[in-house]
């Protein structure tokens, strides 16, 4: 949650300092103190170049905001970074807001956002805050934090603390379940069975019965039950209560009511003499039940992170002073040659200079099809090799492989609040002091207005206020959703950079789409080749491809590709000219060879005739043909062209079945473009258009229609990218186009769209089913827990119910989102046989 004005409240006598960029001279320091001198309660400021800083002085509360906006108006830029912490303790919503404001007033804090679900903070703030002020500001409002060093690490010992918790929620929860059991048949037992109620009548007798309930009741309270008093006491002594307060009060007014009714009745208003510590008791252990059930459901959320980082390879075969070394995976240098056998891990991002192998990229594609690689070709650290052995040369390592920066991006998506959480937000942060008044409000009006005994018809409904009410299930509605919602996208291919991209994909209306790179494959290719009576294609073909390779041109380059694709020798080649604006010719192998269009054609008297028709249909297609001619026959028709990736018609037909309209947007010729879209049926073209033309068709497109996602892969997509509502980059497309986009689609195919689109609509509606249950559940069981049907039918709801229901409700969230790891994508790319543009 971005926290206004956070640093306002710091001390008027601590000087704000602040590291800017951008200064170069003395005239930049001057500059930068005039602005700051002007800001109003600005008293002194005085800027450093050596160290880049800037240390300023209020008369009274530091307006901090105004000074960064003075410095950026001046030309310079404030640096920010981000933190990350791991924050222990926090039960409810509640405890979100109080640790965000917390962080918020901590001097340098420019914005705080908690989840709840993850047990993290992500913390913006001003260059040079220390990550110790922030663990502090966290421990004073009464929680435990430390800042996260690194993805392993901090994964590893969350885990770590994680499994210690459920360990000891576990024993609590037994020895709870122990004691609280024989209170509950001594009290409960005795008023439903009536034989068990005479034998310890008989035996015990009330007062030893009472003693014996105290007792183990003082050793669930004080024993297993110690944790909410030990958190919820001081809170509340704070004035900033929260769950384990609730608790805590609720079953200490049970428990003091009843000790004062076992050993001074005296003092309690005839009639009123009861005891209630199965209450307490059972209390904390169903509420102990719901915490150990909630530990393990929201360990379950965070797999997907768990996973990805046991991609990570721990050690790695290193080629040093002529002899191979295992070393750990920190000490890989950039540029050292790897070795990987089959079947293992690739350690880390690289070149394949030896070998030859398939590799298991379905951990960022999402595609299960190993992929062919050999020298020359990139690969990927974390995916795995299978049946050759690789010789990598390292070229991305740490914290620069795709593999961490997948799980920087999910990290970062599972730990941001949706716009529909500012609501939850403002509701949750008043919502426990709310349930005390209302509980208080209860007692009062049952104590004036209830039948007799009125003390306890008041105490055990406001007990029973307190516990239902607690917004644990509100504070876990979204971040669940969202942490189990973007693991499984990862697992999909789709990475959404930005969780606010989660929430807006679900309403986009038009899909807007680039062609090169993100329709087709991105790169020319042999299309067609069609010889005529009497050729063999593999001889007309090694012959062709023999001319063109004295041509860089990106048509000759193709058609060389192709020939090589099938092992086909070039043969020798003599007398290679160019015959300006027909084409070329030369002798291969003896072979006269003649290529070019058409009018080459009929200049050397050869009629084309026999390929009209083909000729019309790759016409339509937007494919230029060429022919060729050998020893003056002609031999053969050609096409290259940028084909249609394979799996993109079954794309489009998923987002027109979503509803949704699909535009294309290219620098690319109209008449191309316009065969593309007739071949694939979309619904718009936006041709021959610079970047700065396809944010404004961008712009038009979100005016005409709606919300808009835009698809892109390439540099001048950015400015489109980051125009649209929704920006989604092909993940083989470049580091600035991904940098642009809110969501990657790893697979470097269009199917991620319609699959990244419904798991928003998915997650959306989890969250709402989640929000619903939360928000209806508390409104409608605060006013049962209060009595207020017992005027219409003598209901009223035990605190012992009160508690199973709350815990349950925590769980019944938990568990609703966690239904979205069985989330199926509703796209799979069509069989390549689909695609017309395969070479004939």
């Amino acid at each position: 949650m971005d926290t206004p004005s956070p640093t306002r409240s710091q001390d008027a006598a601590a000087p704000l300092s602040l590291a800017i960029d951008g200064m170069t001279c003395a005239s930049c320091v001057r500059r930068v103190e005039r602005a700051l001198q002007a800001v109003p309660g600005v008293s002194a400021a005085h800027v450093n170049l050596a160290t880049e800083r800037a240390e300023v002085a209020f008369a009274g509360p530091p307006d901090v905001p105004a000074a960064i906006a003075a410095i950026h108006q001046a030309g310079y830029a404030v640096a920010e970074e981000s933190l990350d912490l791991s924050v222990a303790g926090m039960t409810c919503a509640s405890c979100v807001g109080r640790v965000e404001r917390a962080l918020g007033k901590v001097p340098g804090v420019l914005a705080a956002s908690v989840n709840l679900a993850s047990e993290r903070a992500q913390v913006r703030v001003l260059r040079g805050v220390a990550a110790g002020e922030l663990v502090r500001a966290i421990e004073r409002a009464g929680y435990e934090a430390r800042l996260d060093s690194g993805a392993r690490s901090a994964e590893d010992a969350d885990e770590t603390r994680r499994a210690a918790e459920r360990a000891a929620l576990k024993r609590a929860l037994g020895w709870a379940a122990v004691f609280t059991l024989p209170v509950f048949l001594l009290e409960m037992g005795a008023h439903l069975i009536p034989a068990l109620h005479h034998l310890i009548q008989h035996t015990l007798g009330q007062q030893a019965n009472w003693v014996v309930q105290g007792v183990l009741t003082t050793l669930v309270l004080f024993g297993p039950g110690l944790r909410f008093f030990r958190i919820g006491v001081p809170a509340l002594l704070r004035a900033v209560p929260d769950m384990n307060s609730l608790v805590a009060v609720g079953t200490s007014a049970a428990y003091l009511y009843s000790l004062v009714a076992t050993f001074a009745p005296g003092l309690l208003p005839a009639g009123t003499v009861n005891v209630y510590y199965e209450a307490a008791a059972v209390i904390v252990t169903l509420i102990l039940l719901g915490r150990f059930l909630e530990a393990r459901a929201k360990g379950r959320t965070s797999e997907a992170i768990r996973r990805l980082i046991g991609l990570q390879a721990k050690t790695a075969r290193v080629r040093r002073s002529g002899q191979t070394l295992e070393v750990a995976i920190e000490e890989v240098r950039s540029g050292e040659l790897v070795e990987v056998r089959p079947g293992e891990r690739l350690p880390v991002d690289g070149e394949v200079v030896e070998g030859s192998s398939f590799v298991d990229e379905s951990m960022i594609s999402g595609e299960p099809v190993p992929v062919e690689k050999f020298p020359g070709v990139a690969v990927v650290g974390g995916t795995v090799n299978q049946n050759g052995a690789l010789t990598l040369r390292a070229t991305r390592i740490g914290s620069d492989t795709v593999l961490a920066q997948i799980i920087r991006m999910v990290e970062q998506a599972q730990g941001a609040k949706l716009p529909i959480q500012a609501l939850v937000d403002r509701v949750t942060l008043w919502f426990v002091p709310a349930v005390m008044l209302a509980a208080l409000l209860t007692f009062a009006v049952w104590m004036v207005f209830g039948p007799q005994p009125a003390l306890t018809f008041a105490l055990v409904n406001a007990v029973a206020v307190l516990i239902i009410a607690c917004p644990c299930a509100m504070g876990l509605a979204t971040p669940t959703s969202i942490m189990v919602g973007t693991g499984r996208a990862a697992e999909l291919g789709v990475l959404f950079r930005k969780g606010e991209a989660l929430q807006l994909l679900k309403d986009a209306r038009v899909v807007a789409v680039d062609k090169t790179g993100t329709l087709t494959r991105g790169r020319p290719e042999l299309t067609d080749l069609l010889v005529a009576p009497g050729f063999a294609r593999d001889i007309v073909l090694g012959k062709v491809a023999a001319v063109e390779d004295k041509s860089e041109h990106p048509i000759a380059r193709a058609i060389v590709a192709a020939a090589q694709a099938q092992g086909l020798a070039l043969g020798q080649l003599e007398h290679f000219a160019a015959v300006t604006g027909y084409g070329v010719r030369a002798t291969v192998d003896g072979t006269r060879v003649e290529i070019g269009a058409d009018r080459f054609m009929a200049r050397l008297g050869l009629d084309v005739e026999v390929f009209a028709a083909d000729a019309r249909r790759l016409g339509d297609e937007a494919k230029t043909p060429l022919y060729a001619a050998l020893d003056g026959r002609l031999a053969a028709m050609l096409a290259v062209a940028d084909p249609i990736k394979d799996g993109t018609p079954a794309a489009i037909r998923a987002l027109h079945a979503l509803g949704l309209k699909v535009a294309m947007i290219t620098g690319d010729n109209r008449r191309t473009a316009e065969a593309i879209a007739r071949q694939l049926g979309i619904d718009e073209v936006v041709a021959e258009v610079l970047p700065d033309g396809k944010v404004a068709a961008v712009e038009r497109l979100k005016a005409e229609h709606g919300r808009l996602a835009y698809v892109g892969d390439g540099i001048n997509d950015a400015p489109a990218l980051a125009a649209a509502d929704v920006g989604l980059a092909i993940g083989g497309g470049t580091d600035i186009a991904i940098e642009a986009a809110d969501v990657v689609l790893m697979s470097g195919d269009l199917g991620g769209v319609p699959n990244a689109i419904a798991l928003s609509k998915a997650t959306l509606g989890n969250i709402r089913q989640n929000l619903f249950w939360a928000f209806a559940y508390n409104t409608a069981l605060i006013p049962l827990a209060a009595g207020l049907l017992y005027p219409l039918n003598g209901m009223l709801l035990s605190p012992i119910f009160a508690a199973g229901a709350m815990a349950l409700s925590s769980v019944f969230v938990l568990g609703n989102a966690l239904r979205l790891k069985r989330f199926v994508a509703p796209f799979r790319p069509a069989p390549a046989a689909e695609c017309s543009t395969a070479p004939a």
